[in-house]
């Protein structure tokens, strides 16, 4: 995977700083990555488990340092739940290059959640669904076509939000305060706890990933 590194002065040294971490807390590392066809990385592994978004199609070979071989492929906007695994290489093996969010959690485990009335999931099925749960993380998507939204709702665990397409929204607080954020596909966000409703103001679908974290 390609990596990217800027140079920062700190009491008078310069020390490498990864240009594809988009978020690092005690909870979680986000990272946004990058291969090209072809692109083959060292021998490495992943020592925590990680929420894998893919923004782009393509394919990967990951071949284990036990001999083991792993051809992935997947299309745009499907994720994939990755646990921590053993010495490896990976490589884009497909025409085209691909970014990924990854969503590496840094810690092993999380307590049982505690989901608000207002969840989500439970007053709008129709336009939220859980792609995945387990004791890390819930990753719901949500799709909302031209013109529709989600009626009031609380987000009430920590949450990585990553959007999977072009976005203009209309968002009401639960005291009534409007905002119309916007953003481009493949943004990253680290939203706090808080209600609101919200509609699609752009003339194609919204769609949109969030990885809900368990771990305190």
């Amino acid at each position: 995977m390609l990596i990217f590194t800027t140079l920062l002065p700190i009491a008078g040294l310069l020390i490498a700083a990864d240009d594809r971490v988009r978020f690092d807390t005690d909870q979680v590392k986000v990272l946004l990555v990058t291969n090209a066809p072809g692109q083959k990385s060292q021998l490495h592994k992943h020592d925590v488990n990680r929420v894998m978004i893919y923004l782009d199609a393509g394919q990967m070979r990951l071949a284990y340092q036990d001999g083991g071989v792993k051809d992935l492929k997947w299309k745009a906007g499907e994720m994939r739940w990755d646990p921590a695994g053993g010495l490896h290489t990976s490589e884009n093996t497909g025409r085209n290059s691909y970014r990924i969010v990854e969503v590496e959690l840094n810690k092993p485990k999380g307590s049982p959640a505690a989901y608000p009335v207002l969840d989500p999931v439970k007053v709008d099925p129709k336009h939220y669904k859980v792609e995945l749960e387990n004791d890390q993380v819930r990753v719901v998507r949500a799709r909302f076509p031209p013109n529709e939204g989600a009626p009031l709702h609380e987000h009430a665990l920590p949450r990585v939000v990553v959007y999977l397409t072009d976005y203009r929204l209309r968002s009401t607080a639960a005291d009534g305060t409007v905002s119309e954020p916007s953003g481009k596909a493949g943004g990253v966000a680290m939203p706090g706890p808080g209600k609101h409703s919200e509609v699609n103001l752009n003339a194609q679908p919204f769609e949109v990933l969030v990885i809900e974290l368990k771990t305190r």
